[in-house]
């Protein structure tokens, strides 16, 4: 990572790290990617039947009648 500062205690070891705010939020964006995957194959893992979006919007609208 380049233009990353890293901060140390006094032992030399890195306890924190300072980038660029472009690079924290392309780090943001990604892990946002990352986790709409994971639900992506949590719900394909289960093999229910899809339900079309038109019937989903349409027993929304009967709830609240």
């Amino acid at each position: 990572m380049s233009n990353t500062t890293f901060i140390t205690d006094q032992h030399g070891k890195k306890i924190s790290a300072v980038l660029p705010i472009k690079k924290y939020n392309m780090i943001l964006e990604e892990l946002e990617e990352l986790e709409d995957i994971r639900a992506y194959d949590k719900v394909k893992a289960k093999k229910e039947k899809p339900i079309p979006l038109a019937d989903v919007i349409q027993q929304r609208k009967k709830r609240k009648v």
